[in-house]
């Protein structure tokens, strides 16, 4: 009579193999994603012609290999995200804008979703218009709970927002910074004035540095009570960007090397770091 051990063996190998956590690490990854936010994840300015979006530069759905984004970094661990990449972001959105987009993200039905947001509310025209922290809490909660109740299943890293102090300790004696802010009314709530030493500029300033915080503090906080969030741990804040990560169009936005920092750097502080 023939034994059937090798057949049942072959079985069982088979079966372990797929029960591998290898295995199953690779069906979890997402098979579709969508980055949410401003100009930064719209990769503004970094393309070959100035001032105009650039999104496959961007740090979030890009395809560039410069910058290596996490789309790149997912399409390498599962083909099936092939062309699934999303760049719902827009310029000048600010936290208000975020459940719109949140919206789009639900109706492309994506696994993974990027959040980053509130540069813009931070960088107005004076202190006094910056969005309240109470206000930019509110309509945070608000984005959050739109995709999570259309997409429950969802994945979402929140990225905190970048030091912008950093931008004007970088840039404050570059006389062509200077003259590109003042002229552009570039991050007036933080930039204007940059050489002074004056008691008002200097509150000023601190004041912008505090709401960069608060900001972050409640993208923390919100993100925990949502089972389906991770927040980068203040690793893009922490990061320090040199000049060579901005361009020297506008002293203000990501470069190529930046958005690939930005990547790189939020990357390792999400879901899938190796």
């Amino acid at each position: 009579m023939r034994s059937r051990r090798p057949a049942a063996i072959i079985g069982l190998v088979v079966i372990l193999a797929l029960a591998s956590p290898s295995a199953a690490g690779a069906a979890s990854y997402p098979k579709s994603m969508a980055s949410t936010g401003d100009s930064i994840t719209t990769a503004y300015n970094t393309g070959l012609f100035p001032y105009t979006d650039n999104p496959s530069a961007s740090w979030s759905t890009g395809t560039s290999t410069t910058v290596n984004s996490h789309y790149l970094r997912l399409l390498r661990l599962n083909p099936n995200i092939q062309g699934r990449n999303y760049n719902d972001a827009a310029g000048g959105a600010k936290m208000a804008n975020l459940a719109g987009q949140m919206q789009k993200a639900v109706a492309q039905r994506v696994q993974y979703v990027t959040v980053l947001m509130g540069g813009n509310d931070l960088c107005t025209a004076s202190v006094g218009t910056m969005t309240s922290v109470a206000t930019f809490r509110s309509q945070l909660t608000t984005a959050m709970n739109t995709l999570t109740s259309g997409l429950p299943s969802v994945r979402v890293l929140v990225v905190s927002i970048p030091n912008a102090y950093r931008l004007w300790q970088l840039f404050k004696d570059n006389f062509f910074a200077r003259t590109v802010w003042a002229t552009f009314r570039v991050c007036q709530s933080l930039l204007a004035n940059p050489l002074s030493t004056a008691t008002a500029d200097v509150a000023r300033r601190d004041a912008v540095r505090q709401r960069n915080q608060a900001y972050n503090d409640v993208l923390r906080d919100i993100c925990a009570l949502y089972s389906q969030c991770r927040f980068d741990g203040y690793a893009v804040f922490n990061t320090v960007f040199t000049a060579s990560d901005i361009t020297g169009r506008d002293y203000f936005h990501p470069s190529s090397p930046g958005q690939a920092k930005l990547a790189s750097v939020s990357w390792a502080a999400g879901y899938w770091p190796n």
